[in-house]
């Protein structure tokens, strides 16, 4: 363990460290004068254990000493050399030499302005002979309780797997409750939803025409919302960061649909200087304008150039106009909330069907003498965490957490709190318990939550050797190919990582295939003003390893 940027070491605790460096030099020469040729010199040797204080380069070099009547002056003179180089070590949380951190690291670091002491870094090597000499393995902060940003998501997919089992499944029912004369439901139709991560406009598509192939076309009744798998307490969209139009923030929902996102399309036409307004999905009574004006000039903001109106969510305005510079352009909202979402979409699905649907939407749970006409199954949890990892989706991953909650304490609607405990639970069971995690929403999504590298590299660690590691690694971005590490440089081809980016939290977590032939987990994690530029840090680190490891 090193101990850059540790309290102990920082300004704060420097006395205590020189004190306690005093203590063990003083001890160490007076047993070695006992046992020493009085006329050897005593020699110190500082920085080849980095557990030992401050490094070799920091530390002045200090005189031969006679024994029994010196040791205590050299001490005294090796204790102000020490002071000197632990002085400047506090000040100056970047001072560690190449010989203790990968220098292209601290390089990296230096120019992002980020200091050791919000760095938090694990490398392991992995496999048989994993401790053997010679191979690197280090570690910076990495007890310290940090932010991980999306790198949670590899505790929550993780655990998911174990829990659930890679074949795992949602389904999405069709109820009649009432009697079907000829093709008329008299009475209503209930969707019940389990909480599918990827529940998309497709597959209610699907669900509806397989609801018309029973020989159901006009519905007399309403359409129920069965949401009762799992127990979600109203939220503010804009409270994490002030964009509450961004279907990212869209909050969990059991009957989840399409992350409840429209898409604004603007196609522009050059010749009437206007731009057609395209919308998906169809939406049953939306009210959008069919043109928007262009505008001359370059793109820029054209977001805010459109001046947006969504405060009638089914009637949205665009009071300026669009940049016919920008070519087609595309923006994604989250302004309807889930049930209307769903009860629009529907009735624009089974209008285009054929069928007929005159009633209004509710929430309420299935009627106990309803009986199931149609069923949609999702794709298997191996599938849906490629989607989760490869591409960091918060929405999907806070559908998962919720989940874990509900199937595994046992069948009760799924909330965070009994998520967060069945993810301990199946830690502790596996020896891997983290006493400084914090679970929020899983997705790491979050102000809260916390874990340290240590721990994260523990559990990256027992992937690896699990049964479950080909699920687990293949949904995780590959550096230079896909996902959010398709446009990066380091080791490029020969890792799986996943990132995670928050206002002040840059992360990285996964594997590193070296030169070498051997595996290594890599983590770092930076909490600092200045983590958005540490990506060339994180990028130098990965590209290191796969060349030293």
């Amino acid at each position: 363990m090193l101990f850059a940027g540790d309290e102990r070491v920082g300004s704060s605790g420097a006395g205590h460290y020189r004190s306690y460096v005093l203590t063990l030099l003083i001890a160490g020469l007076i047993r070695r004068d006992a046992r020493s040729n009085p006329r050897t010199a005593a020699t110190v040797a500082l920085g080849s254990d980095p557990t030992a204080g401050p490094p070799a380069a920091s530390v002045r070099p200090v005189a031969p000493c006679a024994p029994r009547a010196r040791v205590i002056t050299c001490a005294a003179a090796l204790l102000i050399a020490l002071c000197t180089g632990a002085a400047a070590w506090a000040q100056d949380p970047l001072a560690v030499p190449p010989r203790t951190l990968p220098e292209p690291f601290i390089n990296a670091l230096r120019t992002a302005n980020v200091p050791l002491n919000a760095v938090g870094m694990v490398i392991q090597p992995l496999g048989p002979g994993a401790g053997q000499p010679g191979l690197p393995s280090m570690s910076l902060n990495e007890s310290m309780p940090m932010n991980p940003a999306s790198t949670m998501k590899l505790v929550t997919t993780y655990a998911a797997l174990n829990l659930l089992g890679p074949a795992y499944t949602w389904k999405t029912e069709a109820f009649a409750a009432g009697p079907l004369r000829r093709d008329v439901l008299e009475g209503d139709l209930a969707l019940r939803g389990g909480g599918d991560p990827k529940l998309v406009v497709e597959h209610l598509w699907l669900l509806a025409h397989r609801i018309r192939g029973y020989g159901l076309r006009e519905i007399r009744g309403d359409l129920l919302l069965d949401k009762s798998a799992f127990i979600v307490p109203p939220t503010d969209p804009a409270a994490f960061d002030g964009e509450g139009l961004r279907p990212y923030n869209a909050p969990p929902d059991a009957l989840l649909l399409n992350y409840k996102s429209v898409t604004f399309g603007f196609v522009p036409d050059v010749e009437t200087k206007t731009a057609r307004v395209i919308v998906t999905p169809p939406l049953a009574g939306l009210a959008a304008p069919a043109t928007v004006r262009g505008l001359d000039g370059p793109c820029g903001d054209w977001r805010g150039r459109l001046q947006a109106d969504f405060s009638n969510p089914m009637a949205p305005q665009f009071r300026g106009g669009f940049p016919l510079a920008c070519g087609e352009r595309a923006w994604h909202v989250s302004v309807l909330d889930h049930s209307a979402y769903v009860g629009a979409v529907f009735r624009a699905i089974w209008e285009g069907a054929g069928g007929v649907w005159t009633g209004t939407v509710r929430e309420a749970p299935v009627p106990a003498d309803a009986r199931r006409i149609a069923m949609h199954e999702s794709e298997p949890l191996a599938a849906q965490i490629r989607d989760i990892n490869k591409f960091s989706n918060n929405v999907m991953t806070r559908q998962l957490f919720l989940t874990l909650g509900a199937e595994t304490l046992p069948r009760q609607p799924g909330t965070t709190e009994r998520a967060a405990r069945a993810i301990r639970l199946w830690l502790a069971n596996r020896s891997l318990d983290m006493p400084e995690l914090v679970l929020e929403n899983g997705a790491g999504l979050s102000r809260i939550e916390r874990v340290s590298p240590a721990n994260l590299a523990r559990l990256l660690t027992h992937a690896f050797a699990s049964p479950l590691m080909p699920e687990f690694i293949s949904s995780l971005p590959m550096v230079g190919v896909d996902g959010t590490m398709k446009n990066r440089s380091g080791a490029a081809g020969n890792a799986h990582i996943k990132t995670g980016l928050l206002v002040d939290v840059r992360a990285i977590a996964g594997y590193v295939h070296a030169l070498s032939g051997r595996r290594y987990v890599v983590v770092s994690i930076i909490n600092h003003p200045n983590a958005r530029d540490g990506q060339p840090a994180h990028d130098a680190l990965l590209e290191w390893v796969f060349r030293n490891g």
